[in-house]
């Protein structure tokens, strides 16, 4: 059964009937029951493409996403996944992700937008200088940046302290004696990762910051393994190190094991991110509360949709240092 069969059965026009079963507040509760009822008993189901053009809503958000191997087993991401699912579930929305290319990322939005697929986007692993972004605030379609970027216009965005996070590893590491301290970036176009090595260069003042400690890498396991191969090479070798992203944080661990190293005893190590099947305990710096975060992303695209202004919209989130035996006092050399 059609609208129109609908609307002929029960001796109504096509749009009262439209407004009864989409919730308009100028239909009576009486109206709006008898429709319901009778389009219940009917097995009348709406026409999902119909009524995005009637009401221009799809009571659908999406997340355009250039998923690497280890996405769909990364804790983390399926947590925040998780809490955006539920807070849209509770306000009987949807939330669909769409994985892409890198190539076909910027079109994937386009084709997005102009087709209203959905009522707004999530943008992850925001860039420095974001096509993205630039292209969505242009084009006024609600979104909100996981993760910050550098334009000047308002928009909505959720992230954790990245400054801070970088700043209390590198003071604690050299509360404990280090000096030679290593850091391995994700790729520096990524906002995240400018953020934390310019960060930790800054917290480093005073100090020599041998460019050879500073190796920037994809964000895969193999290439953090890499990166520490390259680091343990070096004559003097750096007697403490930073991964800013947990994936390469984990090939770091397998180098260092690999090689033989103490992790605490010869070489500390602090990486940003939960290593939850690490084989030996890593001090971390922990993004608390995913699924919460979720929760607030999605809750900040629904006060979009309903007008609040992207300018009121800004959330920044404290890391949380995690000690372990990782981190010890370096003795000399």
């Amino acid at each position: 059964m059609n609208l129109k069969s609908l609307a002929d059965l029960l001796g109504m026009s096509k749009t009262t009937v439209s407004r009864a079963l989409n919730g308009y507040p100028e239909v009576s509760d009486r109206t709006r029951q008898r429709v319901l009822a009778a389009a219940q008993a009917a097995g009348y189901q709406a026409n999902p493409a119909a009524r995005t053009l009637a009401v221009g809503r799809s009571n659908v958000f999406g997340i355009i996403y250039p998923l690497l191997p280890a996405d769909l087993g990364d804790p983390m991401f399926l947590d925040v996944v998780g809490g955006m699912s539920e807070a849209l579930e509770a306000a009987h929305m949807n939330l669909i992700i769409a994985p892409v290319s890198p190539a076909n990322e910027l079109p994937s939005y386009e084709q997005m937008v102009r087709g209203k697929r959905v009522d707004g986007l999530v943008v992850s692993r925001t860039l420095v200088h974001d096509e993205r972004i630039a292209y969505l605030a242009k084009a006024r379609f609600p979104f909100v940046a996981h993760g910050r970027t550098q334009m000047s216009e308002p928009y909505a965005w959720f992230d954790y302290d990245n400054e801070a996070g970088i700043r209390k590893a590198v003071e604690c590491l050299r509360a404990h004696g280090h000096q030679r301290i290593a850091m391995i970036s994700a790729p520096l176009e990524l906002n995240f990762a400018a953020q934390r090595r310019a960060a930790f260069i800054s917290a480093l003042a005073g100090a020599t910051v041998d460019p050879r400690y500073l190796i920037e890498t994809t964000i895969e396991q193999r290439n953090g393994y890499l990166a520490v191969r390259r680091l343990l090479e070096l004559l003097p070798r750096p007697t403490a190190l930073i991964v800013d992203n947990h994936f390469a944080g984990a090939g770091a661990v397998r180098a260092l094991l690999d090689a033989g190293i103490a992790i605490g005893e010869e070489i500390s190590l602090i990486v940003w991110g939960s290593l939850q099947d690490s084989p030996v305990p890593v001090s971390t710096i922990e993004q608390p509360r995913a699924r919460e975060a979720g929760r607030v992303m999605a809750d900040m695209l629904l006060a979009l949709n309903e007008g609040k202004p992207a300018a009121e919209l800004q959330t920044l989130w404290q890391p949380e240092l995690m000690l372990t035996a990782s981190v010890k006092q370096q003795s000399g050399g």
